[in-house]
């Protein structure tokens, strides 16, 4: 879609990584790196042609069946099959985007977890941001400056000019030296390049938590937890949310007020899923005091723990329509709610 919109001038809201399938990220939720400036993905759905759980295909607008739109779009694949998808696109062709990437041996986690969460505090909707931790395994298969290195990245997307964006990240590069700096005006079209996510399949746990606020001292302690002394290899996201995330729309997507999400994933080549749950546990235990809920997008291997994907007003509306539209509860495999 981002190769077929960009002669045009145009973008899908689109998220980090270029493999991800587009119905069920959008069906999610769809949370993309222009989030602050357009809202989520699922706030732009036009309409949807899905085969519900009693066989019945139907084409679906917040016109003919607004229940079943809004249930839809959040939702997640509880409801039925999505077969066709009209999305609209934003007048977005290039962007100032990029990462810098400081050693976290070298500079302590916490403090340029701080100065993240300070620099974030004005900054305006059109820039979207997350920081990362991730220890990089010491193989030849990486490049030499990655190599067993423990770095804290800050990734940016922002619409406006470089010469704004340049001043926008200057106190970002001010925080430490960095390791690395990508920032640079962009098409569109290489977006993707912002948070190289692996464009290979690999066995992985996640989860992710949705803040209120970001506590950094309890976020410091999330990192220590997952860094360099961890047993096994973690990854930390840390998103920037508020802007249009923040702004009421009809869908299911929850937890509209929160202003961070936190992820953590956690590869399971030689590790076991109980282990992995249980460091999860006390890492998302750091950060509890402010907890709105979880992330249906980035719940990864916990379909059996529906908890907290949605508050109780959201969940009974999804619990109707499953009644409604997928009796015999087909969808059960899903994550998200059952048939009651």
């Amino acid at each position: 879609v981002v190769e077929a919109a960009a002669p045009h001038g145009l973008a899908p809201l689109n998220g980090s990584a270029p493999g991800v399938g587009v119905v069920s990220y959008t069906l999610g939720g769809g949370l993309g790196i222009l989030a602050r400036q357009f809202g989520y993905a699922a706030d732009h759905v036009r309409s949807l042609d899905v085969v519900t759980g009693d066989g019945t295909l139907r084409h679906v607008t917040a016109d003919s069946d607004p229940e079943l739109f809004q249930g839809l779009l959040g939702g997640g694949a509880t409801l039925g099959v999505v077969t066709e998808l009209e999305i609209g696109l934003v007048p977005v062709a290039r962007l100032y985007g990029g990462a810098i990437a400081f050693d976290g041996r070298t500079t302590d986690p916490a403090a340029l977890l701080r100065g993240y969460e300070q620099w974030t505090r004005n900054l305006p909707e059109e820039l979207t941001s997350s920081l990362c931790a991730l220890l990089y395994p010491d193989i030849p298969q990486l490049p030499p400056l990655l190599r067993g290195r423990y770095l804290i990245s800050v990734r940016v997307a922002f619409t406006g000019t470089r010469a704004e964006g340049e001043r926008l990240v200057a106190p970002l590069r001010a925080l430490a030296p960095a390791v690395s700096d990508t920032l640079r005006e962009m098409p569109y079209t290489e977006s993707h390049t912002i948070h190289s996510d692996p464009d290979f399949p690999h066995a992985y746990y996640g989860d992710s938590v949705l803040l209120s606020g970001l506590d950094v001292d309890a976020a410091g302690e999330l990192l220590a937890l997952t860094g360099p002394d961890a047993d096994s290899m973690h990854v930390v996201q840390i998103n920037h949310l508020g802007g249009a995330l923040a702004r009421p729309a009809k869908n299911a997507v929850p937890h509209r007020g929160a202003g961070w999400l936190v992820r953590v994933l956690s590869p399971l080549d030689g590790t076991d899923v109980a282990t992995v749950r249980e460091l999860h546990a006390r890492a998302f235990g750091r950060v509890a005091g402010q907890r709105l809920g979880r992330s249906l997008n980035f719940a990864f291997g916990g379909a059996d723990r529906p908890e907290g994907l949605y508050d109780a007003k959201t969940r009974k509306r999804l619990a109707g329509l499953k009644v409604a539209y997928d009796p015999a509860n087909l969808f059960r495999r899903s994550y998200g709610v059952g048939a009651s």
